[in-house]
């Protein structure tokens, strides 16, 4: 019979923040491939659209960078939603170098129809609007100390 001891413990599955986090991640995108199957978005979509629902006409590198995806992630996805008739992309007059992204009438229509997700992951959650808070709060902190590294 082996015994566990302080090292084996600090390697347990179950002691892994990393791990706390990847399965939470998991679950959260079951449940918003469920709630936005109605809207016809994946969860990277959904995200890219939250962008451009908060400030249209963008560049691909500002949506990248609040989404923290390059370019190479951003762009097949950015094609898709532009093939879904929910974005346009074209080359800035300023600088051709960017594409600047802008929504479609049909995009921000898009916005009525997904004001009840938030709502409804809060309640699949079953936090309260100030647990929730506490937790994303405490999730941009530690993204934040990471991204020091």
């Amino acid at each position: 019979m082996t015994t566990r001891n302080d090292t084996d413990d600090a390697l347990a599955l179950e002691s892994q923040l990393c791990f706390a986090l990847y399965s939470t991640q998991l679950a959260m995108n079951k449940l918003y491939r469920g709630l936005l199957r109605e809207l016809d978005l994946t969860y990277p979509q959904y995200l890219t659209m939250l962008v451009l629902w908060q400030r249209d006409r963008q560049t691909v590198s500002e949506i990248g960078e609040q989404l923290y995806l390059d370019s190479a992630t951003l762009t097949p996805l950015l094609k898709r939603l532009e093939a879904a008739a929910l974005i346009t992309r074209q080359r800035s007059r300023q600088d051709e170098r960017q594409v600047e992204i802008a929504l479609t009438e049909k995009g921000h229509s898009l916005r009525e129809q997904a004001k009840a997700i938030p709502h409804a992951a809060g309640c699949a959650g079953q936090c309260t609007p100030e647990e929730a808070a506490e937790l994303r709060d405490a999730l941009h902190g530690l993204r934040q100390r990471l991204d020091t590294q």
